[in-house]
């Protein structure tokens, strides 16, 4: 098997590689970005070893949809979690596939990836936010492609998506709180519970729905995230990691609010030896907080369901559940918590991912912090005349 390289401008070289002899003779080809020609060598051998042990793909027969298998089997779903390869599964299927799964990967262009974003707003079901979905999908896997040597340029990233806007993280105010409070009285207590913790804590929903008895300390007022629950189709409810290696944390709670969880697992305790030998919830400790009558876990969408049902029976400013965890962040925020400690507590890989979300709660702060300001440099209005006699 002969290979040979050729330069083929700034920091670019070809390598080509030929088997057989006679009209048996095959040639591949590639081309790689080194600094030097010895590192292009290295990536001669690379190829080299890729032909002789059949891994090579030829990008001039290779389809996106065959792209796109490969691209699930060998980086998706070894890496995201189930939820996150379930949903581009979905997007591939939906719409991708259908427009671009016939094509050949390496003819896709940028006027091809325009047209299908002009497709998706000619349907008039799609805003401009829900095809930023679409568009930041195929930037990673033509990245990825690119990564992999398949492609030499990704066609997406010459493409502008259509424009966005920002949605404003909803949230409740404190005199919303309050009338959630009042609403909240006499309502079954595992839902009080499951509000109050979220809007005390900022979890997640999977978070909050992951939770087991051995992670409450009562004595110490704290609750550990180590773990999250979420539901597929056909895989049912399932316990993960949490979404990043941040989001392990153990946090503290108002005292109130552990003594609604204490309530919670006194019933819960209850419940299970009502059950007797239909209890499938197994050894207490290790039951999940939130559980169906038999001690199985509950659907992580249920509370969603509950609090969506309840803000309208009891006529309250429409939020979702997540929108709790908003709530919460919001009024630390208020309350002169600082981003670094808000971030640890909402479990954020970083701080700026905290400073993105809550901006508008941030500019909020701000002016509440100049009215301090003034107060602290020039006193009332009253010392401020005084001044100026």
């Amino acid at each position: 098997m002969a290979g040979s390289i050729e330069k083929r401008g700034k920091n670019k070289y070809r390598l080509t590689v030929s088997i057989g002899s006679g009209k048996n003779r095959k040639r591949y080809r590639r081309t790689v970005e080194c600094k030097t020609k010895s590192q292009a060598e290295k990536e001669l051998a690379k190829f080299v070893a890729e032909i002789e042990g059949d891994n090579f793909i030829e990008p001039s027969k290779l389809t996106f949809k065959s792209y796109a298998n490969k691209w699930l089997d060998d980086y998706a779903r070894p890496n995201l979690a189930p939820k996150t390869v379930y949903e581009y599964e979905r997007l591939l299927g939906l719409r991708i596939l259908p427009f671009f799964g016939h094509m050949k990967l390496n003819k896709i262009k940028p006027i091809h990836i325009l047209d299908f974003y002009k497709a998706l707003q000619r349907e008039g079901t799609l805003s401009n936010n829900s095809i930023m979905h679409y568009h930041r999908l195929l930037r990673k896997m033509f990245n990825d492609a690119v990564k992999w040597q398949i492609l030499n340029d990704n066609p997406v990233v010459r493409v502008d998506p259509p424009a966005t806007t920002k949605p404003k993280a909803k949230y409740y105010d404190e005199e919303d709180i309050d009338k959630l409070m009042k609403a909240l009285e006499g309502e079954p207590t595992k839902y009080v519970c499951a509000i109050l913790v979220t809007m005390a804590s900022g979890f997640r929903l999977g978070e909050l729905m992951g939770l087991q008895w051995k992670h409450i300390d009562f004595k110490n007022n704290t609750i550990e995230i180590e773990q999250s629950n979420q539901y597929l189709p056909g895989e049912g409810t399932f316990t993960k990691d949490p979404k990043n290696e941040n989001s392990n944390r153990i946090i503290s709670i108002p005292e109130p609010t552990m003594r609604i969880l204490k309530i919670h697992e006194i019933n819960e305790k209850e419940k299970m030896l009502k059950c007797g030998e239909l209890w499938e919830g197994g050894d207490f400790q290790n039951n999940f907080i939130f559980t169906q009558w038999n001690g199985k876990p509950m659907h992580p969408g249920t509370p969603s369901k509950w609090f969506s049902q309840f803000i309208e029976r009891k006529g309250l400013k429409k939020i979702t559940f997540h929108q709790l965890r908003h709530t919460s962040a919001t009024m630390l925020i208020h309350a002169g918590l600082n981003i670094r400690a808000l971030s640890a507590r909402l479990g954020h890989s970083n701080t700026s991912t905290t400073l993105n979300i809550y901006s508008h709660a941030l500019k909020s702060a701000d002016k509440v912090a100049a009215e301090k300001m003034k107060n602290i440099m020039f006193g009332s209005e009253k010392n401020e005349n005084k001044n100026t006699k």
